[in-house]
């Protein structure tokens, strides 16, 4: 076969040298690098969804419920009941995973010509689906602490005028949380400047100290709040992602929804998740307080860490993090090297792998001291 590269090939401009989105997936005894949900679903959920995807399998010879208007009302249902603002189904839209929500709102509202903004570092996908669109991407700023720099997110906001503007809260990879004052600062200067949709992407808001952000939609049309199924419900392997927002917003992504992009199996396995909302809930208060106790004995060591409000906890410095990543990767632990210069990251796991991980960094820095 003649030997071709991607270089070699007509791919549009603003993909060449860029990589595609991924972590190692490597064989090692304790995986903490994907914020991943690590305890597998009870055993009467999994006995659920058996019994709905079997009953969905004697219809497969026909098409899904396009709109899935089922699923949709029960997560419509569980935002209301969790995000302490009333959601309607017309106010939700679900698709496979959040990023497909993400590809759904810049095919709409970006593409050829228009741009989106995110304020880096933050979740890469951001970028990287913009890019995918053909719609400009501008890296916006943080300050050092890695908070929204708000004077500067507002300058560049008037300045670029996107028609797009990402705002990750709980942030991904430093999981601090955006206060609603900027959340709110950043809606306003966006519609002074275009007006724009303005996506606050809420991925791993289960796991904040505070609450959604889901209230502020009230009154203000171009504001959108997307959520998964990935990591809260512990279901990274069904790939379901929603957004709730004003119902013209969800009219117009139907625009460019692939037809019947829902299988009908994926609608099955996520409505029975709904069901056993409470029993999944409370594994995510153990994550919470595993990952508070990672806060604490990280700094007992003498890390930095970043505050945190997702399953996972940013910490450093490091002279060279890949290095380090290396070092802990020795030692049977695999973290996440995200490309932010001193940080590496690491998710909150059972208490047996977390205690495996504080064993590996505390080995390392006595390595580092000797």
């Amino acid at each position: 076969m003649t030997d071709v590269r991607i270089d070699d090939l007509p791919v549009r401009d603003e993909l060449r040298g860029k990589s595609p989105y991924g972590a190692p997936q490597l064989d090692v005894p304790v995986r903490l690098n994907t914020n991943e949900n690590p305890y597998p679903l009870p055993e009467p959920l999994v006995e659920r969804i058996t019994e709905r995807v079997r009953e969905a399998a004697r219809n497969l010879n026909r098409y899904p419920d396009r709109d899935a208007v089922e699923l949709r009302t029960e997560l419509a249902r569980y935002l209301t009941k969790t995000g302490k603002h009333p959601v309607a189904l017309e106010n939700v839209w679900a698709a496979n995973g959040s990023n497909e929500v993400i590809q759904q709102l810049l095919q709409t509202f970006g593409g050829p010509g228009r741009t989106a903004i995110g304020f880096e570092p933050s979740y890469s996908m951001h970028g990287l689906i913009s890019r995918g669109t053909g719609t400009g991407w501008i890296s916006g700023p943080r300050n050092d602490d890695f908070t929204v720099d708000l004077a500067a997110a507002e300058k560049a906001i008037a300045e670029h005028r996107p028609d797009v503007v990402f705002i990750t809260t709980p942030n991904n990879p430093t999981g601090n949380a955006v206060p609603r004052e900027t959340v709110l600062a950043l809606y306003e200067a966006a519609q002074a400047a275009k007006p724009s949709i303005v996506v606050v992407d809420e991925a791993y808001v289960e796991f904040s100290h505070g609450d959604s952000l889901l209230p502020l939609l009230e009154g203000r049309p171009h504001l959108v709040v997307s959520r998964t199924m990935s990591k809260a419900f512990g279901a990274a392997g069904l790939r379901l992602g929603y957004l709730a927002a004003h119902p013209a917003v969800v009219d117009a992504v139907q625009l460019v929804r692939l037809p019947y992009h829902l299988s009908a199996v994926t609608q099955a396995t996520a409505l029975a998740a709904l069901e056993h909302t409470d029993t999944l809930l409370k594994y995510v208060e153990q994550l919470k307080s595993e990952r508070d106790r990672l806060v604490t004995e990280l700094r007992a060591i003498g890390y930095e860490v970043t505050e945190s409000d997702a399953n996972f906890v940013q910490f450093g410095r490091f002279d060279d993090s890949h290095a380090a990543w290396r070092k802990i990767l020795d030692r049977g632990v695999l973290v996440r090297d995200n490309g932010v210069p001193e940080w590496l990251r690491v998710t909150a796991g059972t208490p047996a792998e977390n205690d495996a991980f504080l064993e590996a960094v505390r080995d390392m820095k006595k390595e580092h001291s000797a």
